[in-house]
């Protein structure tokens, strides 16, 4: 088949992105919206879904919204198929739902490293499971996994995230290992830092007008020389969900300046 830019569009497609009422996944979810696909996300209340569904109005999107834990297996599997009686079969998977707790490890305890890993990782798996037998049936999906840097990397107080994110690297290889004979694409996006309203303490200017150290520390690792933009996730994002992707499989996109290819500046 000779290449066309309409490999591209996602017109007609039905794309759940998790957790996506602002930040990255929303970011994401409207550049799926603007290639041409049908938006379905979930919160876990109806207040925060509301004000999801109020964030893609004002953005021009006509969203779907749904209550839903996705670290519950009963009541997933309930939203799935919800979604396919309402909207349609799922053909994009975007496992954005995420937490962190910057805790030193001696300091974590069992219970908040198992609920990190509940969300980062098994709640993955869980959605995947969800949509992965209609997409077998209908021949083709997406499934996009939001790892991050730390599906490579260690960092003080994040052993429960850095853990979580290196399974998400390794569930993302083994979907597509299981499923990609059946034409299903498993891929992952690992944003490098993005600049978000969560991060914006970490930029600000200090009093005798020199940047943050945090961002010193981000800027000098980073080879862009900068912060990344959470547009910066949009065009991966549109590529791995698309026809233009499909011989691309169990790959992690690293979305990150060129933090991961830089050992960093010597020491003056």
């Amino acid at each position: 088949m000779d290449f066309s830019m309409d490999q591209f569009r996602l017109d007609g497609k039905i794309a759940l992105v998790t957790g996506a009422v602002y930040g990255i996944g929303f970011t994401i979810a409207q550049s799926l919206a603007a290639a041409g696909a049908t938006i379905v996300f979930n919160n876990l209340t109806q207040e925060s879904v509301d004000e999801g569904l109020k964030n893609y109005k004002e953005a021009g999107i006509n969203a779907h919204g749904y209550v839903c834990d996705v670290t519950d297996e009963a009541a997933v599997t309930e939203m799935v198929k919800t979604i396919e009686e309402e909207v349609g079969v799922i053909d994009i998977l975007v496992n954005n739902a995420g937490i962190i707790k910057r805790i030193p490890m001696l300091e974590m305890s069992a219970a908040d490293f198992r609920q990190v890993v509940d969300v980062d990782l098994n709640a993955p798996f869980i959605v995947a499971k969800a949509v992965l037998p209609s997409m077998i049936k209908k021949g083709h999906g997406k499934i996009i996994n939001i790892c991050s840097m730390m599906s490579e990397l260690g960092r003080e107080t994040v052993a429960g995230y850095a853990a979580a994110k290196g399974g998400l690297k390794m569930l993302t290889k083994n979907i597509c290992s299981e499923f990609g004979s059946a034409n299903i694409q498993c891929n992952g996006i690992g944003p490098g830092y993005i600049a978000t309203p969560q991060t914006a303490p970490l930029r600000e200017i200090q009093p005798d007008g020199s940047r943050h150290p945090f961002d010193q520390f981000i800027v000098a690792k980073t080879p862009a020389a900068r912060w990344g933009e959470p547009v910066d996730l949009a065009g991966p994002a549109v590529f791995l969900a698309s026809d233009a992707s499909n011989f691309v499989n169990g790959h992690v996109l690293y979305v990150d300046g060129g933090i991961l290819a830089y050992i960093g500046k010597q020491p003056e």
